[in-house]
């Protein structure tokens, strides 16, 4: 694979992953969504069937990684680091796109969600805890759209299940290659996308499951940067822990995975 054919496959296919996913969010999460309040479950669900939908995209051009965590994991595997730039720079971009194009499908959901007065001001107002409303970054009210947060804000825990969450992701992706013609078939695709819902399910819950740095760095950025009424703060505070997280379970599931099956 060339540089630019992985650069354009991680574009694509990231794009469309944040777009199902995120999707997914805004869906459960906006007013006057039709599936407002489907709650977790739809969530996890609809997480898997966007990187189901993503992978067979953009494997015959990239090789579907998606996630800079399990380039890192493969580059510890197999050794080779010469093209974990282009893969890097396609799933940053890609998620960033993918972003912008929920901000977009649901562009007047989000206006009605942020001006309605139960959400942004009034009995039954949304708010955080007091200390974090004192802070300018504080998470606001449709963050959770674009990106993860923790249930419990304690950076060691949320740090450790990120990291336990992703070596879960990267070595079952690793290891697909020692069942012959699962790769070959295309059937990996569909595991894949299965483990991402059954790591929501189990896992998901203390920090919504970012598993990606791309995932939830690159819709961050579009939250800051996008023009959306009461938005609050992008919680830049704890921005580090889904991609150091992820980043360090990519290199252990590489590392884990040279020491008991190579």
């Amino acid at each position: 694979m060339s540089s630019s054919d992985i650069f354009l496959g991680e574009v694509i296919g990231t794009a469309v992953l944040i777009l199902l996913g995120g999707g997914v969010c805004a869906a459960v999460t906006l007013r006057r969504s039709k599936a407002m309040g489907a709650g977790w479950v739809a969530i996890t669900f609809g997480w898997g069937f966007a990187v189901l939908t993503a992978a067979y995209i953009s494997l015959g051009l990239s090789g579907a990684h998606l996630n800079p965590a399990v380039t890192v994991g493969i580059a510890v595997q197999s050794g080779e680091w010469a093209k974990v730039p282009a893969y890097f720079a396609g799933q940053l971009l890609g998620a960033m796109i993918g972003a912008a194009l929920v901000w977009v499908s649901y562009y007047g959901h989000f206006l009605e969600h942020l001006t309605h007065r139960e959400v942004v001001g009034g009995p039954g107002a949304q708010t955080t805890a007091a200390a974090d409303r004192r802070r300018s970054d504080a998470p606001g009210p449709v963050l959770g759209v674009f990106s993860t947060a923790p249930e419990i804000r304690n950076p060691v825990q949320n740090l450790a299940t990120e990291t336990i969450a992703t070596v879960v992701l990267v070595l079952a992706i690793l290891t697909q290659g020692l069942t012959e013609g699962l790769a070959l078939s295309g059937t990996g695709v569909l595991v894949t996308a299965l483990v991402v819902v059954g790591i929501g399910l189990s896992l998901g819950g203390p920090t919504g499951y970012a598993i990606n740095p791309a995932r939830d760095l690159g819709p961050r950025i579009v939250h800051a940067l996008l023009p959306l009424p009461n938005k609050g703060g992008s919680d830049w505070g704890y921005a580090w822990v889904p991609v150091a997280g992820p980043l360090l379970g990519g290199a252990l599931a590489g590392v884990l995975y040279r020491l008991a099956f190579a």
